[in-house]
């Protein structure tokens, strides 16, 4: 194997070490062209052709190649949200919804996402690569929701309206964004697990503000409440009135 990975470089990557190459297709034609070359050459001590050797006593007991390329694959371990859908590389995958909670096998490959539970397949997709879309299919949906799960658009946004109307609003909002409701699960119930780290006026501030940019998702009301911006109006506010009357100070209201 050592001896024939040294004759490939010596006649295959030697010659190409200083060419340059613009595409895929036109370096395999280069080293189709050389791999053809040492092929055909005559062995010193043989007299004969590694391809003559070959037809002769390799391709007679040769088996055929398989229907399909080889592909690569990485292997990965995916729990299955209440939505039904599993997130592998930042994309939400639906599988069967009676396998809510359960731990699946996911194989991907650079066009395909398989799932598996106990190796058997529970679930295909065609890969997608859009950053925290959803790839549902219809067949993996409950046939009726309100039998089957415990989560229902309507009492996510009833625990929204403990929190207050805006945050309610924006749950309506991110639920009303989503080809289905399920889709907007995940990001909703991260958005109420937040009271867990922020007291409610901070909350409903910044979903406030998250309606009024149109920033529907939980990422985004996260970043606000990061940043501060949910008490920016109010920073605004008790700077404008903590200014001193005087003749120099116009005001805002100069402007309009």
């Amino acid at each position: 194997m050592e001896v024939g990975v040294l004759i490939a470089k010596r006649w295959i990557l030697a010659l190409l070490r200083h060419r340059t190459f613009y595409s895929l297709a036109e370096l395999n034609g280069a080293i189709v062209q050389l791999l053809e070359r040492l092929n055909s050459r005559l062995l010193r001590k043989l007299k004969q052709s590694r391809r003559e050797l070959f037809e002769r006593f390799d391709l007679p007991n040769a088996l055929s190649l398989p229907d399909k390329p080889y592909q690569y694959a990485e292997w990965k371990l995916a729990t299955v949200n209440i939505d039904y859908h599993i997130e592998v590389d930042k994309h939400f995958y639906s599988v069967p919804y009676k396998l809510i909670h359960d731990k699946l096998d996911v194989r991907l490959t650079a066009h395909t996402v398989e799932a598996f539970q106990k190796s058997e397949r529970v679930a295909a997709h065609v890969r997608s690569f859009v950053a925290y879309h959803h790839t549902t299919l219809k067949e993996h949906m409950p046939p009726d929701h309100q039998n089957y799960l415990e989560w229902t658009p309507s009492r996510i946004i009833d625990w929204a309206k403990k929190t207050g109307p805006a945050t309610a609003e924006l749950v309506q909002k991110i639920i009303d964004s989503r080809t289905y409701p399920e889709q907007a699960y995940r990001s909703c119930l991260g958005i109420l697990r937040l009271e867990k780290y922020y007291p409610k006026e901070r909350l409903e501030n910044a979903a406030a503000r998250a309606v009024q940019f149109g920033t529907l998702s939980f990422k985004s009301l996260r970043k606000i409440l990061n940043a501060g911006l949910d008490r920016l109006d109010e920073k605004q506010q008790g700077s404008n009135s903590a200014l001193p009357a005087h003749d120099n100070i116009r005001g805002s209201h100069y402007y309009h």
